[in-house]
């Protein structure tokens, strides 16, 4: 893999796509733009969106949704997962339009895929009777809304909801030669794509830029708060070093239930114990190999551990069609603070799924990829809930406690640690009427989806966690440390 063409790539694609979403987000809050007629509530919620975090943090986090988004259908088009290519042009070409837009300029397009409207639209573009100063540019774009929202479906976690206003921003001129588009379809080559991989890889490079900004910051004397903490904290782990973490921990746990198997034939960085073991615990099933990786990232460890547990459950006479969805739906776990690094893992774990089972993709499990989001209840609403809870014996201080447990999530992590013995008591809150359908209720589904998650137990836990000293911590962070993890305060990964 030819990894200095991925980060040359990756690299570019950032600050390109920055420039051009700050030049959509100029055009489209126009005071007389076409958005604000046609899409007002998109154009509401990019508006808000800006007014509460900064405009900075906005392009930013559309820049990155569109490079995943397009390295995802590059990904795709590669190995034959798209009817026909989106990002790229023809079967056996390199250069060209996409394969999607040459189809259409023949009149052709799918009907599954394409609503009426937008095909409407498409042909009054090319066929010059809808005005604009670039036509085909303006057809693709289009295409390219339709085809994510038809991989809404089957990867929420990767391609928009309509109305998004992420359609709104769109990077301009993808059909241009050397557009983020070309280069992806030049640096992804077929052969990159054959190895999923290459979106850890491209993931790793993409952030680099932003990695050395904030070690910048560090030697400034700067702290690492929530938006620092994915760039300073996350590495790709190299796939040797995955192999032999997964292999001697899943690998392990399987040998030591079943000394029968040939397992460890296929593990090349497995170490056999030196003396025998008894204390171990007891896996009949494979559906049993519960595996988790708390700083997932772009979701390395749990690919290989895909193709481990595939060997194990093809080794007990499982059905080729049946194993990747029993491996997703019952034994990869990840957790994330980063959303696009969680869209990654999830997508590339879809990837591996698809390429032992191409009808995967019709009807797929979805992978368990929990992004932890930050959820802050005001005094007012923990009043509420607290009257809605009749009948819980759970002291006010506590019910207050698990509920505000999430407030900094995208700081402190998989660290977090939910009050497990009250969890099963607060779960009727969820279904009082009063609390549903609204946004209290998708704040308490939130809250308990994530503790739920948090207070699993599992029977491997592998991962490469985070590094960050406690001279880089903030404030908020550093004294998380002294409270919950005094002992090894002076670095996260102890923690």
């Amino acid at each position: 893999m030819d990894t200095a063409a991925l980060k040359n790539f990756a690299t570019r694609a950032r600050a390109d796509l920055r420039k051009e979403v700050g030049g959509r987000i100029d055009v489209v809050l126009a005071s007389n733009s076409l958005a604000r007629v046609e899409s007002a509530a998109a154009v509401q919620a990019l508006e808000t969106a800006i007014a509460q975090d900064g405009r900075e943090a906005v392009v930013e986090r559309v820049a990155y949704t569109w490079f995943n988004r397009i390295i995802a259908l590059r990904f795709m088009d590669a190995n034959g997962y798209t009817p026909s290519a989106v990002v790229s042009p023809g079967v056996g070409k390199t250069t060209g339009q996409p394969e999607v837009l040459a189809e259409v300029k023949a009149g052709t397009f799918d009907h599954a895929i394409v609503p009426e409207r937008t095909r409407e639209r498409i042909v009054a573009l090319l066929s010059g009777t809808l005005h604009s100063a670039d036509p085909q540019g303006e057809a693709y774009g289009l295409l390219l809304e339709a085809y994510c929202r038809h991989w809404n479906k089957a990867m929420p976690f990767m391609f928009e909801r309509e109305g998004d206003y992420t359609e709104l921003l769109i990077p301009a001129a993808l059909l241009a030669e050397d557009s983020v588009r070309d280069q992806a379809v030049r640096a992804l080559t077929e052969e990159a794509c054959q190895e999923v991989e290459v979106i850890g890889w491209l993931y790793q490079f993409y952030i680099s830029e932003r990695k050395d900004e904030v070690f910048a910051g560090f030697k400034k004397n700067k702290k690492a708060g929530a938006a620092e903490i994915p760039a300073a904290t996350q590495l790709f782990t190299p796939h040797w070093i995955v192999r032999y973490l997964v292999e001697n921990s899943l690998g392990r746990l399987w040998l030591l239930n079943h000394p029968e198997s040939r397992l460890a034939g296929q593990m090349d960085y497995y170490i056999a114990p030196v003396d025998e073991e008894t204390d171990f615990l007891k896996i009949d099933r494979p559906e049993d190999l519960k595996l988790v990786d708390p700083a997932v990232g772009s979701g390395h460890m749990l690919t290989y551990a895909f193709d481990l547990l595939y060997a194990i459950y093809e080794e007990q006479g499982y059905a080729p069609s049946e194993i990747p969805g029993l491996i997703i739906e019952h034994n990869l776990h990840g957790i994330e603070i980063d959303p696009r690094a969680g869209s990654l893992a999830a997508f590339a774990l879809t990837m591996k799924a698809a390429a032992r089972r191409k009808l995967f993709l019709k009807n797929p499990v979805q992978p368990h990829i929990l992004v932890l989001e930050n959820v802050h209840f005001d005094q007012g609403d923990l009043d509420y809930l607290w009257s809605l809870a009749k009948g819980i014996s759970v002291a006010r201080a506590d019910f207050d406690e698990f509920w505000t447990t999430f407030e900094h999530a995208d700081t402190f992590g998989s660290l977090i640690q939910p009050n497990e013995t009250i969890l099963p008591l607060l779960k009727p809150v969820a279904e009082v009427p009063e609390a549903r359908h609204t946004y209290l209720g998708q704040m308490v589904s939130t809250v308990l989806a994530q503790a739920e998650q948090l207070s699993q137990r599992y029977a491997v836990v592998v991962a490469n966690p985070p590094y960050m000293g406690s001279k880089q911590m903030n404030a908020l962070l550093s004294q998380f440390m002294k409270d919950e993890y005094p002992e090894v305060k002076q670095d996260l990964y102890g923690a």
